[in-house]
């Protein structure tokens, strides 16, 4: 029987809990982007601050403006 060690141990496993944690750090840092402009910090601002492309900032910004 394949004890959760074991499961651990296995491709899937490791692939599945990267994309996982990827994904939250990605969902974190558009939080923290959010909550930047929110308090009145230009996109331009927000990027110094982050150290990420404008590119970036803008895109998250703009997505969230649209929801």
């Amino acid at each position: 029987m394949l004890g959760l060690t074991d499961l651990k141990q296995t491709r899937f496993y490791q692939e599945a809990f990267a994309d996982g944690r990827q994904e939250g750090l990605q969902q974190e840092r558009i939080n923290i982007v959010v909550r930047l402009a929110n308090l009145g910090n230009s996109a331009i601002r927000i990027a110094e601050m982050l150290g990420l492309p404008l590119e970036e900032i803008q895109q998250i910004l703009s997505s969230r403006a649209d929801n």
